[in-house]
């Protein structure tokens, strides 16, 4: 699965290029946007007939060139001259084509602009339905040092059912070494068709290594988790996101109606290890919480800027405070930022991770791949570029971090659970933004 099943980590619409304003359309923007573009554009045919792979690369380029944020990167790099120069090279198959593709947008140095092959493709659009074809596993890099950890399995899934608990380092997938591969390619190795197996080398915690094999299954996310907490004679809701995907609005609302209705005393939202995701389903949630507050500001790449604001009303208003760390990514820091601006949530926990950009996804038609390409920045309310910066939180949550978020260890959420609860609680002032 993604990470967290990959961290970080946030994926409707054709990119803005067109356009002059982005803002106004945020609400149609994914992370990763979903768009089917099926052929080049009439009268864009090159004067020699190019074979299938080489028009693939052909239309890479121009969907590149026509949405990417800053096409001012297009001139340092000599963007025209490294399209002549890849359709130089053979370029007769599909492999060649991803090849050349990947070739081409490495010297733009933008790791969120890449080339998606169809398996990543499809599942990345999966994803965004809050399923994924896999073994269930959500994962996370283990502070310290580069060893991929499980960070907690997926109730009802494979890794689930097989007992891989959480803190289990992956060591292993199908032979290949996982520091090798990193967090996203060990991730990617993970899923597949349903049906299909995989072997793991696993090292559970305190234990020794042992080979292990899954057979991959359709896996509900479940990117929304919700229960009741009590402490000091108050009743608090805990609203857990761990990616916004299509069902997480609806899924939100239904959790916050129900917390109404228990009549809680307040609500601690929980964003950690949640990577992104729509863009959409992240502005949904702060409407939930914001009234009428301003929520993001983007620049597209003709520098228009547009705010997008939440309606008027709330879903819920009560007290509350919000969970971050470095797995806090993209359309989370977004939500994150917003409620922290607008001092409606203190935010608890550590640094996120910086991702102040948004992409949209591009089918590239038959094959089955995609383009992830970067299309617009973003900024907090208060003006803020978190790009490769991140929030700092209110209040920094002691190290080591709880492993398994919202799991019976989580130390974390025992001190947000005990300041929310606190007969003379003095909250935190919300929206500090530290020098």
């Amino acid at each position: 699965m993604s990470a967290p099943a990959a961290a970080k980590p946030e994926p409707e619409a054709p990119p803005e290029a067109a356009g002059p304003r982005l803002g106004s359309r945020l609400r149609g923007l994914l992370a990763w946007a979903l768009v089917v573009v099926l052929s080049l554009p009439a009268g864009a045919a090159p004067a020699l007939a190019l074979n299938d792979a080489q028009q693939l690369v052909v239309e890479s380029w121009r969907l590149v060139n026509q949405s990417y944020v800053d096409p001012d990167r297009f001139e340092a790099i000599g963007w025209k001259r490294l399209r002549q120069k890849t359709l130089e090279r053979p370029i007769a198959t599909s492999t060649d084509a991803y090849d050349a593709i990947d070739a081409m947008l490495a010297p733009i140095g933008d790791p969120y602009t890449r080339l998606l092959r169809p398996a990543d493709y499809a599942s990345l659009r999966s994803n965004t339905q809050g399923t994924v074809s896999g073994v269930g596993m959500q994962l996370g890099i283990r502070s310290g040092d580069p060893a991929i950890v499980v960070i907690a399995p997926l109730e009802g899934s494979p890794a689930d059912e097989a007992g891989i608990a959480s803190g289990t380092e992956v060591v292993r997938v199908d032979g290949t070494a996982t520091y090798e591969l990193g967090l996203e390619a060990t991730a990617a190795r993970l899923r597949g068709p349903a049906g299909s197996r995989v072997l793991l080398e696993i090292r559970p915690p305190g234990g020794r290594l042992k080979e292990l094999e899954l057979t991959r299954r359709d896996v509900d996310l479940k990117p929304v988790r919700s229960r009741l907490l009590s402490a000091n004679g108050q009743r608090l809701g805990y609203l857990r996101i761990t990616q916004f995907s299509e069902p997480v609005p609806q899924q939100v609302q239904e959790a916050l109606q129900q917390f109404q209705g228990e009549g809680i005393d307040g609500l601690i939202l929980d964003l950690r290890n949640n990577s992104g995701g729509l863009v959409r389903a992240g502005l949904a949630v702060a409407n939930a919480l914001l009234d009428g507050a301003p929520i993001v500001e983007t620049v597209n790449r003709d520098g228009f800027s547009d705010a997008e604001r939440a309606q008027a009303g709330l879903v819920y208003g009560g007290p509350m405070l919000t969970l971050v760390n470095g797995g806090t990514a993209s359309a989370s820091e977004i939500l994150a930022g917003a409620l922290q601006d607008n001092g409606r949530s203190p935010l608890l926990g550590s640094r996120t991770f910086g991702k102040g950009l948004i992409q949209t996804l591009i089918g590239l038609g038959g094959d089955g791949s995609g383009l992830a390409v970067t299309v617009a920045r973003y900024v907090t309310p208060r003006g803020r570029d978190i790009q490769n910066l991140g929030i700092e939180p209110d209040q920094l949550l002691p190290e080591p971090e709880p492993l398994d978020p919202g799991g019976k260890d989580d130390r974390w959420l025992e001190m947000a659970v005990n300041q929310l609860s606190a007969p003379a609680q003095q909250p935190i002032t919300g929206g500090s933004i530290a020098a």
